[in-house]
């Protein structure tokens, strides 16, 4: 007795909308580019600390981890609570450039860095211009998510981010051990500056239009006919 199994082969079809909002696109690809830049430098940043500032430790690295995370965590809350008061996202717009422009200052200052509390006080200002940038950048973000495609909006920053972040780690590693640390954080705070330039470039896209940029047409009055004799 023979058995025949018939096989049913089945096909998933796996159709992903990439398309976005104009908005949820300009904020992902300003936070590939910061982010970009900063892996740069993370995977790399214990080694500049140990070897590069004298007297520094394995110790020394904790506390300049624990400086970043305390400060940035602490300030965002109290920065949060702000720009939800306030009416508008202007403000949010404006934390949001300051904070990647403190980024892209703190990220030169630490070619500058030769002592451990300069170190200190670099990943301070560091922390500062992080908490407003996740804070407003987040507040913005939220609220311009594409309808029925909210997982999908911040699962493609997410994995876009990581992607830029991984390939960017690799790539810090290789120029760290070929050429140094410093072209690393020059680049790092050209990239944070870069972020913020490609928010300036389209506010329209959060910041309401003012009412004097508007051109009224002109309105033309009818003469009345004159008088005949």
């Amino acid at each position: 007795m023979i058995l025949w199994s018939k096989t049913t082969e089945m096909r998933i079809k796996i159709d992903i909308n990439m398309k976005v909002g104009r908005v949820v696109k300009y904020f992902i690809l300003s936070d590939i580019v910061l982010l970009t830049g900063w892996g740069l430098v993370e995977p790399v940043f214990a080694i500049f600390v140990i070897e590069k500032i004298p007297g520094a430790s394995v110790i020394t690295v904790g506390i300049s981890a624990a400086i970043y995370w305390i400060i940035k965590s602490t300030l965002q809350l109290p920065i949060a609570n702000y720009l939800d008061r306030t009416d508008g996202e202007k403000d949010d717009f404006y934390a949001l450039i300051t904070g990647l422009f403190i980024a892209s200052i703190s990220a030169t200052l630490f070619v500058v860095v030769r002592e451990i509390w300069q170190l200190y006080l670099v990943q301070a200002v560091h922390a500062v211009g992080f908490a407003l940038y996740f804070s407003s950048w987040a507040a913005i973000f939220s609220r311009h998510l594409d309808k029925d495609r909210i997982s999908f909006d911040w699962a493609l920053n997410s994995t876009t981010v990581g992607i830029a972040a991984g390939i960017s780690g690799l790539i810090g590693g290789i120029v760290a051990g070929g050429i140094g640390f410093t072209p690393l954080f020059v680049f790092c705070g050209i990239l944070s500056a870069v972020a913020a330039m490609i928010l300036l470039l389209v506010p329209d896209l959060v910041l309401p239009r003012s009412q004097s940029s508007v051109v009224v047409p002109p309105v033309i009055k009818e003469k009345p006919p004159s008088k005949i004799g």
